[in-house]
Order: C-alpha cells, then structure tokens, then sequence
C-alpha cells in the first residue's frame, strides 16, 4: 500500500488531498492519504473571526470571481448558496492630506482611456502629458521577465505610476514595482503594448473583461471564507487528518521518505506535498545545496489591523469602500479597506468596520514589527483619526502579524523556484513543491495548484 503525505493544511494541500481523495474513492483504491497541520487549525493564512457583531478575515478575504467562475471547487463543495458579493464603489487614494478618488475608469490605476487620464486629481498635468507618450513610443527592450515598474514608468511616466498606479500594485503584490516582473504581476499589460501599440489603448479595447459582473469582482461566503475550509475538510473522510503536528525532518529510508515531527511521531511516505511556507520547507532536508535554493526566495511583512466601532457606516464617503495610502504622507498604514461597506455580511448591524494594512514596504514598517497588538491597535486608531476624522472608541478589533510569511516574487523568483524543482527531482524524488511561496497567492490560484499536485502524484500511483 502507498503512502502519500501533505504536509501544510492551507488551502494548497487541502485541495492536493481532495484531489487524491476524489481519485481514491473513484478508483477504490487502498492508497493511504494523511494530511499534517502545525497549528491546530486547518486553513493557514484563512481564519475567520466572529466577535460583537462582526465577522473579520484574519487572513484572505475574498476570492477573484473571474477565477472562482472558471473553477468548480464552489459546486463541488456545496457552497453556492453562501456565496455572497462584494459591494461595489469607489476606492480612493489618501495623499497630500485628504483622500481622492481613483479614476473610475482605470484598472490597478492604470487608465482605460484618455477621459479617465484627463479627469484625474491625482496627477498634474505634466504628469499627464507625459502618459500621453505611451501613444507613441514603442517597446523595443522590455520582456515579461523585466520589472513591472520599470515598464509602466517609460512608457507612461514618473508621476502616474508613483501617484495613481504604484499605490495600488504595490497594495496588491506586497513589494515594491521595480523588483517586480511583468510575468509575475500583469503579463497581460506587456501583451497590451505589442498588440495595440499602447497600454492605454490595451486597457480601452478589454474594458469589458475588467468590468464583467458590474462591480461585483470578489467574492465570499456568508459565514467568511473559514466555510472553504470546513467544507474541504468534511469532504475528506477517507483521509487522515493530523493537526499541531510540525513536520521537524525528512530522510529516505530504503525507497520511500520518513518524516520526524516535534511531537516525536514518524510517519512513513513514498510520496510527499510540501504544502507550507519555503521558510518552513528549507530547515526540514539535510542538503546544503537545496537549502541555498530555498534561501534565494524570498518573504516579506504584513500586518491587519481590524477595527469595528458603535457607529453607522454612512459615516464614511458615500461611494467609498475604501483608500490606498500614497507614499510620502503622514499615515503608518498602505491601505484601509471599509469592510463593513464593501462587505455587507461582515456587520450585523451595519456599524463600522475597517480594516488597515501596514506592509514592510512602508518605510515606517521597522517601528511596527516588534509592537504589541494593543500597540498596534493604537496606531491604527491615530491613522484613522487622520485619514477618516473618526475619534470613536472601538469596540471590537483583531490584529494579525504576518511577519515574514508574506511571499515576495521578485525577478528572480521563477528561475529560482526552477532550480529548486530541479534539485529536487535529483535528490529527492516524489517530494513535490505545493502552494503560494512558488506559484501564486490567490486563493483560486492555491487551488488549481493544490489540483495540479495531485494530478503529478495520481500519475506516479
């Protein structure tokens, strides 16, 4: 009988052992399915908290629609009659004191038109006229394998993309642009160039793939995302399922592998799923070489401050669901989410939640890292004070400390994750890398690589 190990209860390795499972049961098959979990919870970076009214994401907190569309892990799990929509609005850009409104008609702050370039508060007009370039400049240098920042800024310039553009990637890739590639972030934008001669232009032509669905882009379900995660693991009941096992160390053993765990239980595997962080993946094989390429990867910093008050959420802007933070400005946070706005399920009584990040991009990050929670929470208050005008005492909050365990996909990450697959291969075969440190961050993008995985491993059985 064949033995296969995931070892990570994230949603990667939940969906790798479903996949098996499914086949399992399909092919009556008396493999052996065991999924391991440090914590004592199964989801890793989705955990739902329900406090005072309010239901808060102490990790992700919503899943692409566009992806979740083309996937069928929802039905699968029983799960379309939670689903629930993000409400749509406008998001804003806090710079210079105040908050502004992105243009409407711009994606990741990129504009989709002329008009939307034109009608934009967040730029001068030189800025502007330098954007216009994008027209008529043509690529003759950059590859996808290039940085993202570097790209946006020849072609469209200085101010835009550290006034209206970089805010919000960076909000949304956790690093700064120019370390960044093109692949790894929006491939799409290099294609856009070639194919219409301009970004801009690009953006214009696929307007509507950007705007399918309304405003309606994300989604969660009714109880929070931890509902994914339940119902993964209720679906796995020819698996075992092992929680606040830490995997310590992995050796062969004749034919197969044998991985030690701090409680001093030993499992015995002849294929294995590395489904955790590479800073956890690294110390547990006794081979330099490989360790060198776990090392060239990178992580980096975030942490979630929620706040919920005892005030109606009409307090804020009225088309708002939220602000990203400009650099340069008196503000400690990246961005602030108004949960309760865009997320209607999140606030039984329709009072106030927010939500702040603070990313160690942010040059004031180093005098956060080592602060309490009760700490913490004080700076957000202070950020919400001067961004918000809000003075109200909170009555609820939850703070998560993602110290380094954030992925950073920089330029060299895909020919790094390479390498370490081909290490691997030689070293340790059937030993398979799973999750978002190498191959993407999304919740949809987990799952198909946790299906993937399996596939690799059903072949091998």
């Amino acid at each position: 009988m064949k033995t296969v190990l995931v070892i990570g209860g994230g949603v990667t390795g939940l969906s790798a052992i479903y996949e098996l499972h499914k086949w399992k049961k399909a092919n009556q098959s008396d493999v052996r399915l065991i999924l391991t979990e440090a914590s004592s919870d199964l989801g890793g970076k989705i955990r739902t908290v329900k406090e005072h009214g309010f239901l808060m994401e102490a990790g992700a907190d919503s899943i692409v629609t566009r992806k979740a569309n083309m996937m069928s892990f929802i039905e699968e799990l029983g799960l379309e009659s939670e689903i629930v929509y993000n409400a749509s609005g406008r998001s804003f850009i806090y710079t210079d004191g105040e908050i502004k409104p992105i243009p409407a008609d711009a994606v990741f702050g990129i504009p989709a038109s002329v008009e939307s370039l034109a009608k934009s508060t967040l730029i001068s007009a030189e800025g502007k006229v330098e954007a216009l370039k994008d027209f008529y400049t043509k690529n003759e240098t950059f590859t996808k394998n290039d940085s993202i920042g570097e790209f946006l800024e020849f072609f469209l310039g200085k101010e835009i993309v550290q006034k209206q553009i970089a805010p919000v990637l960076s909000g949304v890739y956790s690093g700064k642009l120019s370390d960044l590639t093109i692949a790894s972030t929006l491939p799409y934008v290099f294609d856009y160039k070639e194919e219409y001669g301009s970004i801009i232009k690009g953006f214009e032509a696929n307007k509507k793939k950007f705007q399918s669905g309304g405003g309606q882009k994300f989604i969660s379900f009714r109880n929070g995302l931890g509902a994914l995660i339940d119902a993964f693991e209720e679906k796995l009941e020819q698996a075992e399922i092992f929680k606040s096992m830490e995997a310590r160390k992995i050796e062969k053993v004749n034919n197969c592998y044998q991985v030690t765990f701090t409680n001093q239980e030993i499992i015995e595997a002849d294929q294995i799923v590395l489904a955790i962080p590479h800073s956890a993946a690294e110390s547990l094989m006794d081979d330099l070489d490989i360790k060198n390429e776990f090392a060239a990867l990178e992580n980096s910093s975030l942490i979630s401050v929620y706040v919920g008050f005892d005030v109606p959420d009409e307090v804020l802007p009225e088309d708002g669901t939220g602000f990203i933070a400009a650099d340069n400005n008196d503000l400690k946070c990246n961005a602030c989410t108004w949960t309760s706005r865009k997320w209607g399920h999140t606030s039984e009584n329709g009072h106030l939640l927010v939500r702040l990040f603070y990313k160690s991009v942010h040059p004031a990050f180093d005098s956060l890292k080592d602060l309490n929670e009760e700490e913490l929470l004080q700076v957000a208050l202070s950020d919400i004070r001067k961004s918000l005008g809000i003075n109200a005492k909170p009555v609820s909050s939850q703070v998560t400390n993602w110290s380094e365990q954030m992925p950073n996909y920089l330029i060299t990450h895909r020919q790094s994750v390479e390498n370490l697959e081909q290490k691997l291969e030689s070293s340790y075969p059937g030993i398979i890398l799973a999750g978002c440190s190498y191959y993407g961050v999304g919740i949809p993008d987990c799952i198909e690589n946790g299906e993937k995985t399996a596939k690799t491993i059903i072949e091998f059985l």
